[in-house]
């Protein structure tokens, strides 16, 4: 947004001499010392954490503000402090504005800011190269290695920069990334061809005034998914991707939260769109043919012909409609690349795993109440062919056909007159051996592996309502579990991610054993 408090608030100058010394992504918040979302204050160049961490870069805009109610020093007094740079993604923010700032001042002063707080964090990066390396070759690298099997192994996990409330990208990029065999198609994809000219080489720096509709989601998204495994210790930047994100989802233009479901539901629609169309040249069909995994029994059309999302991801639901009235059956097939469970009111005020009043609500109680038979009620009458009208009827799902990946989301977020509340329940799942075979509308023809999912990624919701908190992931490689909290990776434990709140949950189908025999 176009800020109009940037010409009272804005006073440093870059000067070296006025910040901390370090890296700015790593300074120190002046009141608790903590080194997580640092923010700069453009007015007197004080340190403080971010509103996700302690809230004192808040706090300290809070505190100059209570001089201001004093009438006698109103018109003496110009409102300041109200500004502030993320050290991290230079990102700027007014508390007055309550959003992100776009605009600068006449004199460019943040701008000269920004550019000056890379340079810092340039100049730190490269004097600490060395010591870097000279860590890793040591034999004891601390907390960035872990022993596997005996064997000391790098943390390889890179995290992905904050643009500005952009947590619910970072945590579905992360999970999405996790997913092997969806993440290792589109880092086979060929690369797009590098431009001719004077141009050639060279890295494009989107503005919202290119107008450029030439974009590609798909491109965008395999780079990413690329930056993410490299073994950087520095936190990629997605910048490229969210241009094209704004590009093509208006939905998500700003800097405002977005939900996380919604944004995968639209990140995997178009990138199902985009593919269908070919990629950078090539065919979707010679892509998905040159893929022997994924064959042509295991693919799902949505909207078309089928693609890898479609081939991961999509499943087939099976819509089964009785009237009550006159007994005419109705089925529907609904293709499906997620399935949303809600949490049965009975479980809404249970809100932690270690309280004792009642039973503990679980994912298969979600299930159970998706798939169970549902009578409608008066607001959802069914037009029944053979009455000639609308009548009472109950409905009925039954999977018809299971993804290879299947992914799970809890509504956690429910309109009540005017308001969308979440429900805050926690719901126990588990890591490995979730079962679907119950669910299934022929469970006679599915093998005793197929129906068995392991548990591979899990996303959750920090705070109370879908416009504001936090959204982090869990994520399993190779073996361990990894916390992504932005630029933040963290090694941890299955019982920590079982503890987790889940609002999304990706389960990938367990592969059967080669020779095993069938029961």
């Amino acid at each position: 947004m176009e800020c109009p408090h940037l010409g009272s608030s804005v006073c440093i100058a870059p000067d070296s001499a006025k910040f901390p010394q370090g890296s700015p992504s790593s300074w120190c918040c002046s009141v608790c010392r903590s080194n997580k979302s640092p923010w700069v204050c453009l007015t007197c160049s004080s340190v403080h954490c971010g509103r996700y961490v302690n809230g004192h870069a808040k706090k300290h805009y809070e505190d100059a503000q209570i001089p201001m109610t004093n009438k006698k020093t109103e018109k003496q007094e110009k409102v300041q402090h109200t500004v502030c740079m993320d050290c991290s993604s230079y990102s700027t923010y007014c508390y007055r504005c309550d959003d992100f700032v776009v605009n600068d001042t006449k004199l460019g002063l943040v701008q000269k800011v920004r550019e000056h707080l890379q340079n810092l964090e340039n100049s730190a990066f490269t004097s600490d190269r060395h010591r870097k390396r000279k860590l890793l070759e040591n034999s004891s690298l601390n907390s960035k290695l872990l022993k596997v099997n005996g064997s000391t192994t790098a943390l390889c996990a890179t995290g992905l920069r904050n643009l500005g409330n952009t947590c619910f990208m970072n945590a579905i990029l992360q999970s999405l990334s996790n997913i092997q065999q969806f993440c290792c198609y589109f880092k086979e994809l060929p690369a797009v061809e590098l431009r001719n000219g004077k141009t050639a080489g060279r890295r494009t720096y989107h503005t919202r005034s290119q107008g450029d509709n030439n974009v590609s989601l798909v491109e965008e998204f395999r780079k990413t998914l690329c930056a993410l495994w490299q073994g950087s210790q520095t936190a990629f930047s997605p910048e490229s991707l969210f241009y094209v994100v704004w590009k093509i989802m208006p939905n998500f233009r700003g800097y405002q939260q977005q939900d996380a479901h919604e944004f995968m539901r639209y990140l995997l629609d178009h990138l199902h769109l985009e593919l269908q169309g070919g990629f950078n040249g090539v065919s979707r069909s010679v892509i998905l043919q040159e893929n022997s995994n994924l064959s042509a029994s295991n693919k799902c059309c949505i909207n078309g012909a089928s693609t890898v999302v479609t081939a991961i991801f999509g499943g087939i639901l099976q819509n089964e409609v009785n009237c009550l009235i006159c007994g005419t059956e109705s089925r529907k097939f609904d293709p499906f690349l997620d399935l949303s469970l809600d949490i049965p009111s009975q479980f809404r005020n249970k809100r932690t795993k270690s309280q004792e009043s009642g039973p503990m609500c679980t994912l298969r109680d979600c299930l159970r109440s998706f798939t169970d038979l549902e009578e409608l009620d008066e607001t959802e009458l069914y037009m029944c062919h053979k009455c000639k009208k609308k009548q009472k009827s109950t409905k009925k799902f039954w999977i018809q056909k299971l993804p290879k990946v299947l992914c799970l989301h809890l509504k956690r977020f429910h309109w009540t007159a005017y308001l969308r509340n979440k429900v805050d329940t926690y719901v126990e799942f588990p890591l490995r051996g979730l079962d679907m075979k119950c669910y299934l509308l022929e469970p006679e023809n599915s093998g005793p592996e197929s129906c068995l999912y392991d548990l591979v990624a899990v996303v959750v919701h920090h705070g109370s309502g879908v416009g504001s908190g936090h959204y982090t992931a869990y994520a399993a490689h190779e073996g361990r579990w990894f916390h992504f909290n932005d630029s933040t990776v963290t090694l941890t434990d299955e019982e920590t991610v079982g503890k987790a709140k889940a609002y999304i949950l990706f389960y990938v189908e367990r592969q059967a054993k080669p020779g095993a025999e069938k029961l």
